[in-house]
């Protein structure tokens, strides 16, 4: 965590911004999934200062509402391949009977080129296992993406510069009838000004899914900086006609990357930039738009915004949630804690959390955490609206011997009603504070 990042919600204009949806690190090349009535978000992971493409792991998140993201950690790095050797790169994720499949590339050590890799898990939030103990497929080229067709028959697609693709059988973790490659026509994917060897727009990161009988095809296109573009089929294979600009060239990052789905009525596109304190081309940020199909079926065109989408749902405060589902946050990290899931920690003094549209209905009565502490403690300050709203409720949070020795501190809150956003406010002296693992409130 870089000291910029600490600071983040101290900047003019980002306060009630839920752009960039993950603050804590930088993330990049967001490939969501819908499971279960959530939306499963797939990134990879810039290590902070970067200088290149450094990425050793891929991470998880979640939400139910898509302003508050809940934090899954790491379920799957490089170590998950005892054969990749770096470039933990863009990837995706999908659930095929019970299982889920997350196709990424990485450097094979024994041949020095980009091999497609499989984690296979039994949750949608990992761990994730090395499906088969070797690359997929293997042509020195990145970006999968995968699509499971109506009629069951699955396809991986990925490559720069080319655009390749395999049937995948039903085991997800093997094909049938060797690479293909789709013709990166001018017709199907634009006409790349001063092309020179690349004559068409097509660069990387193709995110393919069907809509009303469509093929969709979004991607990075041309370099450098890049847009995304998309061209439409009426199969999986083509023929591709190119349809135009989705996202212009925005945001301090060079590069960029797709991912939409559909959830709860909406239509939402996922994408990276440079948008948080140290960001740019090599510490990217994920960022989400709510947008609408024009009445054809095409796409129109969605700008990057601080604001990102509406509500989608409201937040359940008399349900347990966990303290790392965030809208917004300042100064805090998160790690693995030792009761399962992950925590927040790192906190000092001024430190808060915010989460979003959270339906207190007639009202709460007490507020609960489940707090850790090898300090001498502080306070948690329950506040409505921001972090310097109105103060509902104070918890006094005491030693408990240990970062994660945990125990559960209650205290009363009034005038809590109605669905409003809350700000958990971190207040102590000197040096970290506690930990917090999970909160509730009850009625």
């Amino acid at each position: 965590m870089t000291a910029a990042l600490c600071a983040m919600a101290l900047l003019p204009g980002t306060a009630h911004a839920d752009n960039p949806i993950v603050q804590q690190i930088y993330t990049a090349d967001p490939a969501p999934l819908v499971h279960n009535g959530r939306v499963y978000l797939y990134t990879g992971h810039d290590e902070d200062g970067s200088t290149y493409f450094t990425m050793k792991d891929w991470r998880v998140w979640s939400s139910a509402d898509m302003v508050n993201w809940t934090d899954h950690g790491s379920p799957m790095s490089l170590a998950t391949f005892s054969w990749a050797k770096q470039d933990a790169w863009a990837g995706q994720a999908v659930e095929r009977n019970g299982k889920f499949y997350w196709y990424v590339p990485v450097v094979n050590r024994a041949t020095g080129r980009m091999a497609i890799g499989v984690g296979v898990a039994d949750s949608p939030t990992g761990p994730f296992r090395d499906a088969i103990g070797h690359p997929l497929v293997e042509n020195g080229e990145i970006d999968p993406t995968v699509f499971i067709d109506d009629n069951g028959q699955a396809y991986l697609y990925w490559g720069n510069p080319n655009l390749s693709y395999v049937r995948l059988n039903t085991d997800m973790t093997s094909y049938s009838g060797g690479i293909n490659q789709i013709p990166l026509t001018t017709a199907g994917f634009g006409t790349r000004p001063n092309g020179g060897s690349r004559p068409t727009m097509y660069e990387e990161g193709p995110w393919v899914y069907k809509r009303n009988g469509t093929y969709y095809n979004v991607f990075a296109a041309k370099c450098c900086s890049e847009f995304i573009a998309y061209s439409t089929s009426p199969g999986p294979t083509g023929p591709w006609t190119y349809r135009g600009t989705v996202m212009p060239t925005q945001g301090g990052s060079f590069t960029n990357h797709p991912g939409i789905i559909d959830y709860k009525g909406g239509s939402y596109f996922f994408y990276h930039n440079g948008a948080l304190p140290g960001g740019g081309g090599y510490t990217r940020s994920v960022s989400v738009e709510k947008f609408a199909y024009n009445a054809d079926g095409s796409i129109p065109t969605i700008n990057m915004t601080n604001s990102g989408p509406p509500p989608a749902d409201t937040l359940d405060p008399f349900v347990r949630q966990e303290a790392e589902t965030i809208n917004r946050e300042s100064g805090i990290e998160t790690e693995p804690a030792s009761e399962g899931g992950m925590n927040i920690g790192w906190i000092e003094n001024g430190d808060n959390v915010k989460v979003r549209n959270v339906a207190f209905g007639a009202g709460a009565k007490t507020f609960t955490a489940r707090v850790a502490s090898a300090s001498s403690g502080g306070t948690i300050e329950v506040r409505l609206g921001s972090a310097t709203g109105t103060v509902v409720g104070r918890c006094t949070v005491a030693g408990t011997g240990g970062w994660q020795t945990w125990t559960s501190v209650s205290c009363p809150v009034s005038g809590v009603t109605g669905t409003q956003d809350l700000v958990l406010r971190f207040t102590g002296g000197s040096g970290y504070l506690f930990n917090v693992n999970w909160w509730q409130f009850s009625a």
